[in-house]
């Protein structure tokens, strides 16, 4: 556990403040910021006031401090961000349009999937992502479809790996994710059924860049009770085609 007193260099601790914000935790005060990145209250204050002065941080009304535009005008430089969202978007609203269902865009940062868009539909699944969520890679429709690509010493070290549970139905033997993987490759699709929550199930398909790389994923998550996979693995499947035809993807004749 990190404390007061814990030796890091300047830079750590000034990433520690930015890191202690998160989704449960968007808005904060000093003693907040302190206490969540395991620094000292005057350490914490004079970091916290450049971050504000440089426009990281905000500080409003009630004196708790948030993210501030600076670091979102950085974000929106980033590949894999919001750049990316946008060529996404006109292809994730046809997909939405198709089904009416629920779309997510995601890329993946180590063992997890993070959230970079997502069109809510009409059904009522258990699953409430927002931008900037992570979940397990296993876990996940966009998961299985971003693992199945990685190399294979990747893939081995993550089935090797503890595997959250978060359902009766959740994959946590090894063996039988690999199975999951290779069909992944096979067909082109990953589903995901009732993995994270009882009513759901998502297909998801994979985005490539124009060397071919999987950079990201597609997907649509529609009540259990209702799926209908072998409908949405094509609507799926082209709406991601498109995404990586917009990222330069060119298939191989």
């Amino acid at each position: 556990m990190v404390t007061p007193d814990t030796p890091r260099s300047a830079p750590a601790r000034l990433l520690s403040v930015l890191g202690a914000f998160d989704l449960e935790h968007p808005a904060l005060s000093l003693t907040d910021i302190a206490r969540r990145a395991g620094l000292s209250l005057s350490t914490a204050h004079r970091l916290v006031g450049a971050l504000t002065e440089w426009g990281a941080l905000e500080r409003d009304e009630r004196g708790l401090y948030h993210v501030g535009l600076r670091l979102w005008e950085l974000a929106a430089l980033a590949p894999r961000g919001p750049a990316l969202r946008q060529i996404a978007l006109p292809y994730l609203e046809d997909l939405y349009e198709a089904t009416h269902e629920n779309v997510q865009l995601a890329v993946r940062d180590g063992g997890e999937v993070v959230y970079i868009e997502w069109l809510s539909g009409r059904s009522a699944v258990g699953v409430h992502i927002r931008v900037g969520a992570r979940w397990p890679l296993h876990a996940t429709g966009v998961g299985l479809a971003l693992l199945a690509h990685g190399g294979a010493e990747d893939q081995e070290a993550y089935c090797a790996g503890p595997l959250a549970s978060f359902t009766p139905y959740t994959v946590t033997e090894p063996a039988r994710l690999r199975r999951m993987l290779a069909e992944v490759r096979r067909t082109g699709v990953a589903v995901s059924s009732r993995q994270v929550t009882e009513d759901a199930l998502s297909v998801a398909a994979p985005v490539r860049d124009p060397a071919g790389a999987v950079v990201a994923a597609v997907s649509v998550v529609v009540p259990y009770a209702d799926a209908q996979v072998p409908v949405l693995a094509p609507a799926v499947r082209l709406a991601a085609r498109g995404i990586s035809r917009g990222l330069g993807w060119r298939p191989e004749p």
